[in-house]
């Protein structure tokens, strides 16, 4: 969630204002980058991916390959969404004004190079280290932190502040983590120990349609308490109520994690609580208004329900990457 925040901030505070200036219709403007900012909740490698695997008893290798081609349906969707707008209602995205100087030749070759490969490099030094089997998340972490530390240094922004901001910045998330982790697993034992878990998984197996009432009561749940609670609560808290029910309907978990992660990713932008759609309004200029920020959410909440209902129509789509990663041996 935090990644979310400092990312739609951003984009609020430098892209929003930009596009204003060109023209471009401010609710496609901000919805924009509210879906394409929450978009780190789902492409790996989410920290939503790493909970939910320990939650739902899956390799995370498995569960970020999984989520990879649903995380690209999503972009892909959005990209579309915005060509058909463009070539249908033009006045809504239009043209770069004619006094915007674009580097042209070797200096946009340059530019670009130097913004996309760079990041493109760590991330697959991230995620590759955990695919290929070199180090486990948590050490990837640590490879991501060394090469960030190192792109830093290329780029003379690696200062002693910024390192201490950094430090203090984990420290605070991480006491918040284990706090989370504290209270959910008292709250786990204590409902285990009176048999609501028992109860609740029963209730759930028993639901009319079985497998398929099982999943549509378990992503409305979702989607519900996405709107109002950050994922770490929702995973330590909601997930081990759904897992037993799950498992006992033989459910392929990673499916069902996959599923639960693209549910969160559409309860985040959803009006009238999601929390993507405040971030942007704590940075949104004045000529935007909070109604507009919450209509600028619908194109792409129906988007979003679109791939979550393909996602579940299609399992393929999840098992696809992990299908061929087990026939390689990669």
């Amino acid at each position: 969630m935090w990644v979310v925040a400092a990312t739609v901030i951003v984009m609020g505070m430098l892209s929003l204002p930009l596009m204003l200036r060109y023209g471009y219709d401010k609710k496609l403007a901000s919805g924009v980058i509210i879906a394409s900012g929450t978009l780190a909740q789902l492409i790996p490698p989410s920290l939503v991916l790493v909970i939910l695997s320990d939650q739902i008893g899956v390799s995370v290798g498995d569960l970020f390959l999984g989520a990879l081609i649903p995380g690209l349906m999503l972009s892909t969707s959005y990209i579309l969404y915005i060509l058909g707008l463009a070539f249908f209602q033009p006045e809504k995205v239009p043209l770069i004004p004619d006094d915007v100087v674009i580097p042209q030749g070797n200096q946009l070759i340059k530019q670009v190079f130097k913004a996309v490969v760079p990041p493109i490099i760590l991330i697959f030094a991230v995620l590759g280290s955990i695919f290929f089997g070199v180090a486990t998340p948590t050490e990837a972490g640590a490879v991501g932190a060394v090469g960030a530390s190192i792109l830093a240094a290329f780029n003379k922004r690696l200062t002693p502040q910024l390192i201490r901001d950094a430090a203090h910045s984990t420290a605070v998330i991480t006491a918040l983590v284990v706090m989370i982790l504290f209270c959910s697993s008292m709250f786990s034992l204590v409902f285990d120990a009176l048999g609501g878990k028992t109860l609740i998984t029963n209730l759930l197996i028993g639901l009319p349609g079985g497998y398929w009432g099982f999943l549509i009561v378990s992503n409305i749940v979702i989607f519900i308490l996405g709107a109002f609670l950050e994922f770490i609560e929702i995973c330590f808290i909601a997930m081990p109520l759904l897992v037993p029910a799950a498992q006992a309907l033989n459910i392929d978990m990673v499916w069902f994690g996959v599923v639960m992660a693209v549910n969160l990713q559409t309860a985040f932008i959803s009006p009238p609580v999601g929390f993507s759609l405040f971030y942007l309004q704590s940075v949104a200029p004045k000529e935007v208004s909070t109604l507009d920020i919450h209509k600028s959410a619908i194109p792409f909440i129906i988007l979003q329900f679109i791939v979550l209902l393909i996602v579940i129509a299609f399992p393929q789509t999840v098992r696809w990457l992990i299908d061929i990663s087990a026939t390689t041996g990669v």
